[in-house]
Order: C-alpha cells, then sequence, then structure tokens
C-alpha cells in the first residue's frame, strides 16, 4: 500500500492546484526562517554584541546564520507541519477531488480553525520530543550515522500519526490506519524531511499518501 501511495503522492504534484498549495506551504516556511534570521541578525547587531564587542557589524550576520541554521535543524519539520495545519483541508481536499470524488462530496470540512490546531499540536509534539532526543542525536553522532537513524524513527511516529490526523479529520467516520500503515507512512515521511530541498515538498507529499492510505482500504471487511 505505502509504494502505491507514495507513487500516487508524487504523480499529485503535477496537478496544478496541489502544485500551488505544495509552493505555498514551502514558501511560508522559508519566509518563517528568513525572518527568524533576520530578526536575530537586528537583536545581535543592536542590541547584545555592542554590549560585548567592538565592530559587531562583522559577527552579527555569522552568528544569526549559525543560530538560523541550527534552529533550522530542531524547528523545520514542526514549522512545516504547522504550516500544513492551515493548508491541510485544502491539500486533502485537491487529492480526494482528484481520486476519491465520492469521498470529497461526502468530507466533513476542517476549517481553519481546527487545521491551525492540528498544525500546532504537531509542532509541539516535534520540537517536542526532538529537544528531549537531542543529546541522545549529539551522543550518537560518533557513529556516523546513528544520528540520522534516530531522528528518523524519532520523526517516523510522530509524523505518521500527524499525517494521518490531517487526512482523517475529513473523514472521522472512517477506520483509523493500522499501527504498520501509519509507522511505514511517517518513515517515508521522515526520510523525504531529512533530504535538503526534498523536505520542502514533504508535508504535501506525506498528506496526499496519508489520503491515499485513508481510502484505498480494499483488504479490510
Amino acid at each position: 500500500m505505502i509504494i502505491r501511495a507514495f507513487a500516487l503522492a508524487l504523480r499529485q504534484l503535477g496537478d496544478a492546484r496541489t502544485f500551488r498549495l505544495m509552493a505555498v506551504v514551502a514558501g511560508l516556511t522559508l519566509v518563517f526562517f528568513v525572518l527568524f534570521g533576520f530578526g536575530l541578525w537586528l537583536a545581535l547587531d543592536h542590541w547584545v554584541l555592542p554590549r560585548w564587542f567592538a565592530g559587531a557589524d562583522d559577527w552579527a550576520a555569522a552568528i544569526a546564520v549559525g543560530i538560523t541554521v541550527l534552529a533550522g535543524w530542531f524547528l523545520f519539520r514542526g514549522v512545516s507541519m504547522a504550516v500544513m495545519g492551515l493548508m491541510s483541508d485544502s491539500v486533502v481536499e485537491s487529492v480526494e477531488e482528484d481520486h476519491y470524488p465520492a469521498a470529497a462530496a461526502r468530507a466533513v470540512p476542517v476549517g481553519l480553525v481546527k487545521g491551525l490546531r492540528m498544525g500546532l499540536r504537531s509542532a509541539r509534539r516535534a520540537i517536542g520530543w526532538n529537544l528531549l532526543a537531542a543529546p541522545f542525536y549529539l551522543a550518537l553522532l560518533v557513529t556516523g550515522i546513528g544520528t540520522v537513524l534516530l531522528v528518523i524513527a524519532v520523526n517516523m511516529l510522530l509524523l505518521g500519526r500527524d499525517l494521518e490526523e490531517m487526512a482523517h479529520a475529513r473523514h472521522p467516520d472512517l477506520p483509523p490506519l493500522a499501527a504498520r500503515e501509519r509507522h511505514a507512512l511517517g518513515l517515508v515521511t521522515a526520510v523525504l524531511f531529512i533530504i535538503p530541498v526534498v523536505n520542502l515538498l514533504a508535508p504535501v507529499v506525506g498528506a496526499a499518501m496519508a489520503v491515499h492510505m485513508l481510502h484505498n482500504r480494499s483488504n479490510r471487511p
């Protein structure tokens, strides 16, 4: 099921409406980090560094960039999924209208407020659990690959739950995914999130996969 869902999700990116939604999610996520870095630079340049160092202009930009990159490592997934929460109803609807028109017709609209709540819950879980796991990430750096594997494992569990919730919100009458299906969904999306550039597509691809997995249930009674 996951392979077919992934293939269909990638194909969905060719749909003009879905592609626009993906561009909005990616753009808003990037804007957040640009504003974060700019605000940090202003704070360092005008208030923090001048108190301690002369020639603060030479250091403020470099420090701001370094902190923003580090923050991106921990916050990117949380921020992008929070943004995705705002757009989740539209993304899921676009997939359903293309592939499952009957389901789209009987869907319960999620609405902006509920979508925002789902996105913020996802961001809170992502940031909280990844911060708790941060000491283990650092300890496993010496293994070469252990940190990456742990990052994938932690986010696999979180993303599977979050993406299923976003797709399921429009169809509360449908049975939830089985644990192995939810974990497969989370695993593929977590891997996408650790690949630069590709991670910009990950929220929408993951949501599209969740829709296909939720509706393609021919093997269930």
